[in-house]
């Protein structure tokens, strides 16, 4: 029976052996399955919040990176009383595409001057505010975007567009905003501004 013994031993551990590794597996695949049940349940309940069987990323069109350009900075006297101060401002155009970008490129000489215009306008209290800042921009929007044939609505005109909404009246509207949502200029962006 010693002899029965020893031999009995490395089968009962290879047996084990066996059975543990068995074991093993069937929770790896019992794990596996679970997780890929639980992603295609997540991925199945957003598609039904969305609405439809194909995911979101087909719904929507790519989205382009804008084009961004920068332009030289400028000095420019303000018009407060003694006419000390001034002003040095670093504008960037955030565009759509660099077709854009070389469409303002050939009327930058213009538009460098109109905004020159506008700026020496201002006073430096007016230019200290946010609202100031968020004028001038919307100014130097519109300074751009009329030599490429958009116009962008002043202040008064936005404005009034506002109220004919409230009041539901929709042929009041300026055509000049119609036009501005297609404008290729997307927004001025002030990439330095000091006032001295």
């Amino acid at each position: 029976m010693s002899a029965n013994t020893p031999a009995a031993a490395p089968a009962k551990s290879k047996k084990m052996l066996l059975i543990i590794i068995g074991v093993v597996v069937a929770v790896l695949v019992i794990g596996g399955g679970a997780a890929a049940w639980f992603i295609s349940s997540r991925s199945h309940a957003a598609e039904d919040e969305e609405g439809g069987g194909a995911p979101a990323a087909h719904k929507e069109s790519p989205k382009v990176a804008p084009t961004f350009l920068p332009m030289e900075n400028m000095v420019v006297n303000l018009a407060d009383p003694g006419g000390d101060r001034f002003a040095q401002i670093g504008i960037t155009l955030e565009v759509d595409d660099a077709k854009t970008a070389e469409q303002v490129k050939q009327y930058l000489p213009s538009i460098r001057s109109g905004i020159l215009m506008l700026v020496s306008q201002r006073t430096s209290s007016e230019l200290l505010q946010r609202e100031g800042k968020e004028k001038l921009a919307n100014d130097i929007l519109r300074e751009v975007s009329r030599p490429l044939g958009y116009s962008v609505p002043s202040e008064r005109e936005r404005a009034k567009a506002a109220a004919a909404e409230q009041d539901g009246d929709a042929e009041e509207r300026p055509a000049a905003r119609k036009r501005a949502e297609r404008n290729p200029v997307r927004r001025v962006l002030f990439s330095s501004f000091i006032i001295q």
